[in-house]
């Protein structure tokens, strides 16, 4: 296991998705979204989805999820997209946070991949 890894193992998932959202709040992100994605997938115990109002603000949305979390103590794992803004992806270990532009945000619909609950509602006739 490298050292990243290990740290990432050990970081409570829902203190740092805390961490995560209030950055993203900080700047003003739109629509924020929390999923606890623990019992669909071992890659990680939470997506937080949120949306940047352009490019500039995508990836500023995104480098205060990083510094927020570094101040925390919680260096991320990876990072994709910084340079674009259209989607930026950081991976925290238990907390992956997705900052997309409102038009990746409606074409992908991630909300729809990765939460359940309202697809087995409406299955059971809720």
């Amino acid at each position: 296991m490298t050292e990243t890894a290990a740290v990432a193992s050990t970081v409570p998932s829902a203190a740092l998705g805390a961490i995560a959202v209030a950055a993203l709040e900080d700047l003003k992100a739109v629509d924020i979204r929390v999923l606890d994605v623990s019992k669909l997938t071992t890659i990680t115990d939470i997506m937080v989805i949120a949306t940047g109002t352009s490019n500039r603000h995508a990836a500023s949305l995104a480098h205060s999820v990083i510094d927020k979390a570094k101040e925390s103590g919680h260096r991320p794992v990876g990072i994709e997209g910084l340079n674009e803004g259209e989607w930026v992806l950081v991976n925290l270990g238990g907390v992956i946070v997705h900052v997309m532009q409102a038009q990746s945000r409606a074409f992908y619909q991630l909300e729809k991949l990765w939460d359940f609950t309202t697809r087995e509602q409406s299955a059971r006739g809720y």
